[in-house]
């Protein structure tokens, strides 16, 4: 598959994100609440550039078919992971008024614009690709923090959000994004087109990186 030769080419930048710091400390609990906190208000913020990205897949798109799963990625933001993402919020103390008037932190600017921009000067695919290190790598994450029993009894904080990710309906949302990739690839690609998608998918997963780092730093 077309994401797991991405993932290969770029190793090392994929394991400092899905092996970063912040992730551990959700691993085992020991993150500062404070920086979880600070991840949640960002995360909300990106959500909304997340949205206008999957609106922008359908302006991009070729077929009704791609049209439709662009306004699929919209709706079930704006309609569904919005409100769930406020309810968790809520039950760290944030309100909407907190985390709808929160400035950008710079790690979320500098992330949402760049896939925004890739998926501007690029096609389909390369915002597919801008994509996947969120999409993918949350539940590659989750599924391997979370263990064969997962985290929710076991006194972990973060055990909601771990199970969230871990759970069958993101897992099978990210399968379907492995698939895409493949589907709008359409086979093997040459040397130099997967060489410009892997400065794509580098870039991203180091951004990706970079937005755990903010949290952990609670800092913009």
């Amino acid at each position: 598959m077309l994401f797991d030769d991405l993932k290969s080419a770029n190793a090392d930048v994929w394991r400092a994100y899905t092996h970063h710091a912040f992730v551990e400390g959700m691993a085992d609990g020991s993150l500062e609440e404070a920086s979880f906190r600070h991840y949640l208000v960002q995360d909300y913020l990106f959500l909304i550039h997340f949205a206008r990205a999957y609106a922008l897949a359908i302006y991009k798109s070729r077929t009704l078919d791609e049209m439709r799963a662009g306004l699929d990625g919209v709706k079930a933001i704006l309609d569904v992971e919005m409100g769930l993402h406020v309810q968790l919020c809520g039950q760290w103390g944030l309100t909407p008024e907190d985390i709808e008037g929160a400035p950008e932190s710079r790690a979320t600017l500098a992330y949402t614009r760049y896939v925004l921009e890739t998926g501007l000067r690029g096609d389909l695919l390369d915002l597919h690709v801008a994509l996947s290190p969120c999409v993918i790598g949350y539940a590659e994450i989750a599924e391997r923090i979370a263990g064969p029993t997962g985290r929710t009894n076991d006194g972990n904080p973060y055990g909601i959000w771990i199970n969230e990710y871990a759970g069958e309906a993101y897992q099978s949302l990210a399968a379907d994004a492995r698939t895409k990739l493949d589907t709008l690839a359409g086979g093997p690609v040459s040397s130099t087109r997967f060489d410009d998608l892997s400065r794509v998918f580098s870039q991203a997963t180091r951004l990706e990186a970079d937005f755990w780092q903010m949290g952990l730093d609670c800092a913009d």
